[in-house]
């Protein structure tokens, strides 16, 4: 709802009732991998498109999307020390891509159970978030338009949610040249 207020053309696909050609067939110019139930393993076409679009269209994982790209490209998955239903954390960051115009820490909200695991984290992924007890709460692909938040910016309860959601909108990705 939020990325139709900020402008963006929305077409909505559940990720198990769709496949990578359909995806393609949308032609899409960004892909958002929302919100759970689940793991990165209940979570449809989303490791495929993450693993076979992620080099040419900008793509943003959010909560269970943020630990499919860990695991699609090689991280782990595993349960967090803390359930973090509905509470909020201090988000601490790099000021990169995402995070650009965004006070550090600002407050987000978080609802998982799950995170990806630092030790596993593979070397094409950095960690452009965290929380105080050093939680991963954002990654960005260092060389793929591929970012992803553990957090909801979507929530209410994320006050500057709406300016990630528009730095991944107004996100222009120029592919490598060959």
């Amino acid at each position: 709802q939020l990325m139709g207020e900020l402008g963006a053309d929305l077409c909505v696909v559940r990720n198990d009732q769709t496949t990578l050609a359909g995806i393609r067939d949308i032609n899409p110019s960004h892909i958002v991998i929302s919100p759970g139930p689940g793991t990165p393993d209940d979570g449809g076409v989303s490791l495929s498109v993450l693993t076979e679009l992620g080099a040419d269209i900008p793509i943003f994982g959010v909560c269970l999307g943020h630990q499919c790209i860990g695991q699609a490209f090689g991280g782990v998955v595993k349960r967090a020390p803390r359930l973090m239903h509905g509470k909020t954390s201090m988000i601490y960051h790099k000021h990169d891509t995402l995070f650009v115009g965004v006070p550090s820490p600002f407050e987000a909200t978080r609802y998982h159970s799950l995170i990806v695991e630092e030790a596993t984290l593979p070397d094409c992924l950095k960690i452009t978030a965290f929380t105080d007890e050093g939680e991963i709460m954002g990654v960005q692909h260092k060389t793929q338009p591929v970012f992803g938040v553990q957090f909801h910016p979507e929530s209410i309860l994320t006050p500057h949610g709406s300016k990630i959601l528009k730095n991944f909108l107004d996100y222009r990705h120029q592919p490598a040249r060959t």
